[in-house]
């Protein structure tokens, strides 16, 4: 058991993005998901008795050592990032996607009340949001939804997990964006007031697994 848990924080160590359970055990050439989870429990124990500087976490449908959020001020004087904050529209966008996927461009500018072809390119740029598909009605529109990388950059184990949309936003003007590939960025550093179209949905917001 030793060893299988040396070696499943070696390779958390390394990698560049969370692990799931199955590449794990793929990883550790076994098919014992019981000693597996165990080790990984044992491994999230340690560091959290320990109290350092990282902590193992369950996010993005996988496992990944990450900093904790109390050090993140002397991090960013280490890695000095550039400001990645996203726009009004850009944030007010990924919080309807983040509720109502999946949905259709029509769809989320029913809600806004305005256009946001443009706001959807960057947020695909930024790999915050994907493309699922193709609707099967007339024109057969995009069919959009939140990714991978959005629930790893909220710290998400899952959509289950999602915080309301005025804490999407609050987050979106913080640290965690300064890791977002280039694209278009908000000038307006200032903090924002939750949109009325968040706020009218809010109530009948739905969680998808």
């Amino acid at each position: 058991m030793e060893q299988i848990k040396n070696i499943i924080e070696s390779i958390l160590f390394v990698a560049d993005e969370p692990l799931s359970l199955d590449r794990i055990k793929k990883v550790l050439e076994t098919a014992d998901t019981p000693a597996v989870k165990k080790a990984i429990a044992e491994l999230k124990d340690e560091y959290e008795a320990r109290n350092g500087g990282f902590t193992l976490r369950e996010v993005a449908g996988g496992y990944q050592f990450r900093t904790r959020n109390e050090y993140s001020r002397w991090i960013r004087n280490l890695v000095q990032p550039g400001p990645q904050r996203l726009s009004k529209a850009a944030l007010e966008t990924l919080a309807i996607i983040a509720y109502k996927q999946p949905l259709i461009r029509s769809d989320i500018e029913f809600i806004r009340g305005v256009d946001c072809g443009g706001v959807l390119k960057m947020l695909l740029e930024k790999k915050l949001i994907r493309v699922l598909g193709k609707k099967e009605i007339p024109g057969r529109p995009l069919i959009y939804a939140t990714t991978k990388q959005f629930l790893e950059i909220f710290d998400l184990k899952d959509l289950s997990d999602l915080p309301s949309p005025r804490e999407i936003q609050e987050l979106g003007h913080s640290s965690p964006l300064e890791n977002l590939p280039p694209g278009e960025e908000s000038t307006n550093h200032d903090n924002l007031a939750e949109p009325e179209s968040v706020q009218n949905y809010e109530a009948d917001h739905k969680k998808l697994d």
